[in-house]
């Protein structure tokens, strides 16, 4: 049965590849996005569907619509954006989170909540399951993401205790894919853009930490599954890719399929706070939803490659707003 379907930050990255997935499963979808890192380009294959709405509006601002499922995933996921500005991002993350669950009451709507790996911090246990409570710095630059989800993630559980909110909170792991911003310094997009380019590759440290990278067909999937599970079950669920990568291993297999004479260097220490380890534990996810991520590492950079040589760079700009 199709339904009317809320998706905050539905213009960005893992957001337009969400609305994609809705509007082709016949469901009405209304994209709320204030395109502060994001791209109108992202949805303009959307534009035209009778199924689909853009809206243009800022979630720290208050917003009202009749609608059965909220996605909230509003909020800057990448070190360059949320890091431009730090008040603005807990913002997002907090008064954002408040007023999809608010909405969420008045029209009895159920929300899944885009929460993060993040939350972790640089963990001590490895790899991570949901009941790990983190290692998590709350004064240096990356708190402001960092804890904005960790407290987004309260307020959706003390909804859920104090008003019986139906809830369902998804902690993502490191995706990739088309329409990742080429500017938001994350290591992909970083390492494509670069090689594409001809340019060296620009390792941080000595390239031994690790990641694991989930393809973002398959992280989506994921979101769709846990939005439909059974009312009682509200995660917190890992969704990401168990398979971990050292970030030297990436940058290697990045230069091999684009080609070229790019060569890989380090360019300076890790950044404060930058974890060492981040990788997934999603048993819960394959008992639960039945979900693992099916796309290999090769096969998703080819796409992510082809992708990031098709667009105009300077329709993007690093790390400032777009508007």
């Amino acid at each position: 049965m199709a339904k009317r379907i809320l998706v905050t930050g539905g213009a960005g990255f893992l957001g337009s590849h969400l609305c994609d997935r809705l509007v082709g499963d016949g469901h009405d979808v209304i994209c709320l996005d204030n395109l502060f890192t994001s791209q109108k380009l992202n949805i303009s294959q959307l534009l035209g569907r009778k199924n689909f709405e853009f809206v243009r509006h800022d979630v720290t601002e208050g917003f009202k619509f009749e609608v059965d499922e909220i996605y909230n995933l509003a909020c800057p996921a990448a070190p360059g954006h949320y890091q431009y500005n730090p008040i603005k991002t807990m913002k997002t993350s907090v008064l954002g989170t408040m007023h999809a669950l608010g909405l969420a009451k008045r029209v009895g709507a159920k929300v899944l909540q885009a929460s993060t790996s993040e939350i972790y911090g640089d963990p001590d246990v490895h790899p991570q399951p949901e009941s790990y409570r983190g290692c998590v710095n709350t004064i240096g630059p990356r708190s402001c993401y960092d804890e904005g989800k960790r407290a987004a993630e309260t307020i959706m559980f003390d909804y859920r205790r104090l008003h019986g909110s139906r809830i369902k909170v998804a902690r993502i792991f490191n995706t990739y894919g088309p329409r990742m911003h080429p500017f938001d310094g994350r290591v992909v997009s970083n390492f494509i853009r670069q090689a594409v380019a001809g340019e060296p590759l620009a390792i941080y440290g000595d390239g031994q930490q690790t990641r694991s990278f989930c393809f973002v067909d398959d992280l989506i999937e994921g979101l769709v599954r846990l939005m439909d599970t059974p009312e009682e079950f509200t995660g917190p669920m890992n969704l990401g890719n168990p398979v971990e990568f050292t970030i030297r291993e990436l940058a290697e297999r990045v230069v091999a399929l684009v080609g070229g004479s790019s060569r890989i260097e380090v360019a300076q220490p890790l950044p404060e706070d930058d974890p060492k380890q981040r990788c997934p534990d999603i048993t819960l996810a394959r008992r639960v939803i039945g979900w693992e991520p099916t796309i290999q590492l090769e096969a998703g950079l080819r796409k992510t490659i082809d992708w990031f040589k098709t667009v105009d760079l300077t329709q993007f700009r690093a790390p400032t707003p777009n508007y």
